[in-house]
């Protein structure tokens, strides 16, 4: 069954009665427009964000769990990597996963589908400055690694503050990659991921968002705000994480904007290769990768 979610809490409520993985709608109208996605949404993009969220799970989604029955918005579902954490972790939620790229929600849906068929799942293609549910329509919140990519993170919060109910709670989850710190460092490397910095900048996000938590939910009107840092450290006595984090999450990042840093005149070809081989090193016997995510937790007073 497909239906086309228009205004919000009939559909919704409809979906979700169901149990199936088949509502979509879009919205339009006045508001913020969304950067683009610098990282893009090839087949290699959906394939790292899958590599990202296994390897880190047990880090981000620890502690956040969300009582069956409970209404729970994903804002920015992306791909649905973090999407099949989410209902691992809460079975018997109901859930809806919004995100701004068509194609994006379509590959979310299919890896649900595959890996948890009977979630109750709602799936909206629509910007999440202008989502068509009333006021107060969930019990919790939850977006990962969504804020960098907005021009104005804290209309953004103020848009998912109204359709989260008094009393509920918002879980935001951001990188920082002015937290990157890594051994062997070397100018080059360095420079590679300032291009990265450079690029999501320009687009109109910033790759810097983790430290600013705090000050966004509070300015977004979100109570009883807490931020804590959850930091991945890989060296050889943690392949799982030098493999997982250091090289399928970090650097394939990294890597993935040469096209775009190369247009935007920022390096060259060889000085850009030359940075991901010395950042590859940390990798490598001897080397060692650090890194920050800040995961916050506030309330809707």
């Amino acid at each position: 069954m497909t239906t086309e979610a228009t205004t919000a809490e009939a559909t919704t409520a409809r979906s979700i009665a169901s149990g199936s993985i088949t509502t979509e709608g879009t919205t339009t109208g006045p508001g913020p427009r969304p950067a683009p996605y610098v990282h893009g949404y090839s087949d290699t993009e959906a394939q790292r964000l899958g590599d990202q969220a296994d390897t880190l799970a047990e880090l981000l989604h620890a502690g956040t769990a969300y009582p069956a029955g409970s209404r729970v918005l994903e804002a920015g579902c992306g791909v649905g990597a973090q999407t099949a954490h989410l209902l691992a972790a809460s079975p018997g939620v109901l859930l809806t996963a919004a995100d701004v790229s068509a194609e994006s929600v379509a590959r979310a849906r299919a890896r649900i589908a595959a890996v948890a068929p009977t979630a109750r799942v709602v799936w909206h293609h629509g910007d999440l400055h202008r989502l068509p549910f009333p006021d107060g329509a969930f019990d919790h919140v939850f977006l990962c690694f969504v804020l960098e990519h907005l021009p104005d993170p804290t209309a953004g919060l103020a848009a998912l503050r109204r359709v989260l109910r008094p009393g509920g709670t918002i879980t935001v989850i951001e990188g920082d990659h002015g937290s990157a710190f890594f051994h062997p460092e070397t100018p080059a490397a360095r420079r590679t991921v300032d291009h990265l910095v450079r690029l999501q900048a320009d687009a109109g996000g910033d790759a810097l968002l983790g430290r600013r938590l705090y000050p966004l939910l509070t300015a977004a009107g979100f109570a009883d705000v807490t931020v804590r840092p959850r930091t991945v450290y890989a060296d050889g006595g943690r392949p799982a994480l030098v493999d997982g984090f250091t090289l399928r999450t970090f650097v394939a990042m990294v890597e993935a904007v040469r096209a775009e840093a190369l247009a935007a005149g920022l390096t060259t070809a060889e000085a850009f290769d030359r940075g991901i081989a010395e950042l590859r090193r940390a990798a490598e016997p001897g080397g060692t990768f650090h890194y920050t995510f800040f995961k916050a937790v506030a309330v809707n007073p």
